[in-house]
């Protein structure tokens, strides 16, 4: 069949080597198909975890100040917060939001439950609008708007009526992201002599 001249090697592929070829060729195109599958959906779920770590960092509201009003007792009947969006925030809707409240004797999370001029008890919280852009209410979209949180320290505080002087509360504002903002509040020495529903700065 060759030339005997010829004295390079020659071989021949048969059936069973080309078939064999064709197997390890599908082979490797079927896991390549899987390792990019899986490349693109643990991207995706990277994407995802890491935008969901950013807005709980960022997507929160800022407390600008705090004034409490002095109940019959003498103690704060209730605790006031002016809050606006935080810096580099989306947008936050007050009305998805809890805030924790700890204190010395007890622990409860407060949820918004404000339509038209009702007030904080003992599991909600009150919300003012001060100034809204967008007349939105509940809504924190713009830098400018701002609203007034309302605690009823009195009701939540079944035993004392109130908070006393000395006394220190924990709120946590947590957004619907996860976005939190702490503040800690003590009560301040000067309510001897106060009268019913004076403000005193917090």
């Amino acid at each position: 069949m060759f030339d005997k001249l010829n004295n390079e090697d020659r071989g021949q592929v048969g059936i069973g080597t080309l078939i064999v070829f064709i197997a390890m060729v599908l082979v490797a195109a079927i896991a390549a198909g899987v390792l990019v599958n899986t490349a693109g959906f643990l991207q995706a779920t990277a994407e995802d975890a890491g935008q969901q770590s950013v807005n709980k960092v960022t997507n929160r509201v800022e407390v600008l100040n705090t004034h409490g009003t002095v109940g019959g007792n003498e103690d704060i009947a209730n605790i006031t917060m002016t809050v606006r969006l935080a810096a580099g925030s989306d947008a936050v809707d007050m009305n998805e939001t809890s805030i924790k409240y700890l204190s010395e004797t007890e622990v409860t999370t407060l949820t918004n439950s404000t339509t038209a001029e009702t007030y904080a008890t003992a599991t909600s919280f009150n919300l003012t609008e001060v100034t809204d852009d967008d007349n939105s209410f509940g809504v924190l979209n713009s830098m400018n708007d701002r609203y007034e949180v309302k605690i009823n320290s009195s009701a939540i505080e079944t035993n004392t009526g109130g908070l006393s002087t000395g006394e220190t509360v924990n709120l946590e504002i947590t957004s619907r992201t996860g976005g939190t903002t702490q503040v800690i509040l003590t009560m301040p020495q000067q309510l001897a002599g106060k009268s019913e529903g004076e403000p005193v700065e917090l």
